[in-house]
């Protein structure tokens, strides 16, 4: 999987999360892996992408494959294999 193809840049954004407590805790990262353009979604759901906490959000399935590689790739490479 080409995951730079894949790629979108955005600005940064804290996102209006409590994850930084967290972080004050115990070191962390926050990564954000999109949902697509909207095409995944059903048409009564409106057309085009929609961000979390939105009444027409509609996970898309089809990334799983990538949510499920990146997390991967860190264990991978925490592990140094």
């Amino acid at each position: 999987m080409n995951l730079g193809a894949l790629a979108l840049h955005f600005e940064p954004t804290i996102g209006a999360e409590d994850f930084s407590y967290f972080l004050l805790e115990k070191p962390g990262c926050y990564f954000i892996i999109g949902n697509g353009q909207g095409g995944h979604r059903d048409a009564r759901h409106g057309m085009g992408p929609c961000m979390l906490h939105n009444p027409s959000y509609d996970f898309n399935d089809e990334l799983i494959p990538l949510g499920a590689t990146c997390w991967v790739r860190l264990v991978e490479a925490w592990l140094g294999t």
